[in-house]
């Protein structure tokens, strides 16, 4: 009897064993297929050209192919809600920039959540947006813009890619903070929007650094302000909206990042984490960031997961104050 015990005890233990060498090698063996971003957006814009950038770094590295697959729709629901239902194994990734976290309080279709249903790897930095006007418009500073509105002597317009975009929220902060009357005129993108605000359709609108330089410095659109509460590299002798408009709480950026479905475990979280930290330090990686006119420190996932959380918190504040309700 005791050497049958023995026996049994034996195999127990052999085979605990084998399942904890198991483990340890599914968890080395990461990844064990070809990776895939989902970029919830048409390809050819920034955050196609980020994940593309950080893609082929990391496909490098793991030896696997690294695939940007563009899924675009509802707003960046369609992608985002595909990654949410995916295997929680860190082998389907979503691209995500400020829309992400407020979509739920635009769309009641929305079935995720930005703060329970994913993981932060990384957040790559941000765009500052330049609030800009077309020559028409005859404020040179923010203030005069301002001061122009609340007059009433002319009715005046915004622009935005969209409701729920950095465009928008930039703009009906600035509505709130200043007090003025503007009226949001939405359009399906930024292409469109930026198209009548060169024609002088529209009076106003806040728009990504990168897409707005061309036009500064071609003379066809005017910056008042950036929408950061540091100055843009790109646009060093343009105030911030904080500074000129004495408005110390104000702040909006076109953040960047990465995240994973929410079950993913944690230490595929901290691999990627680190491996895509590593893929922001190289310097050509730094070259192409600049050249897209992102700024700031990227931030790792814990920092990242909080940095979410609390922009879900701020734009909710703003959305409720504003009135707005989803559809």
């Amino acid at each position: 009897m005791k050497q049958y015990r023995r026996r049994r005890f034996t195999l127990a233990l052999c085979a605990l064993t084998a399942l904890g060498c198991g483990a340890a090698h599914a968890s080395d063996a990461f990844p064990a297929r070809p990776i895939r971003i989902i970029v919830p957006y048409p390809a050819g814009g920034v955050v196609d050209a980020l994940a593309r950038v950080v893609g082929e770094k990391l496909s490098g590295k793991y030896g696997q192919p690294v695939i940007v697959e563009n899924r675009p729709g509802a707003g960046g629901n369609i992608g985002t809600e595909y990654v949410a239902k995916s295997p929680a194994d860190g082998h389907t990734l979503l691209m995500v920039s400020p829309s992400f976290a407020v979509a739920r309080l635009f769309q009641k279709s929305i079935s995720w959540d930005p703060v329970r249903d994913f993981r932060g790897i990384a957040c790559f930095g941000a765009i500052p947006n330049v609030i800009v006007v077309p020559p028409q418009v005859p404020a040179r500073t923010l203030p005069e813009f301002l001061a122009l509105t609340r007059s009433g002597k002319a009715p005046q317009t915004y622009a935005s890619s969209g409701i729920g975009t950095s465009s928008f929220l930039a703009a009906e902060l600035l509505v709130q903070t200043a007090h003025v009357p503007l009226t949001h005129v939405p359009y399906k993108g930024q292409p469109e929007a930026t198209t009548d605000l060169l024609a002088g359709r529209v009076d106003m609108m806040p728009m990504s650094a990168s897409l707005a330089l061309p036009h500064i410095q071609a003379g066809k659109l005017r910056p008042l302000a950036v929408t950061t509460t540091q100055r843009a590299q790109a646009l060093p002798d343009v105030p911030t909206v904080a500074e000129v408009a004495r408005l110390p709480g104000y702040e909006v950026a076109t953040w960047l990042g990465l995240l994973a479905p929410g079950k993913t475990p944690q230490p595929v979280l901290e691999q990627l984490s680190e491996d895509v930290a590593a893929a922001l330090a190289l310097p050509d990686v730094k070259a192409k960031f600049r050249d897209l006119a992102i700024e700031g420190q990227p931030m790792k996932g814990p920092d990242f997961d909080r940095f979410v959380a609390k922009d879900v918190e701020t734009w909710t504040r703003v959305v409720q104050q504003a009135g707005i309700t989803p559809n």
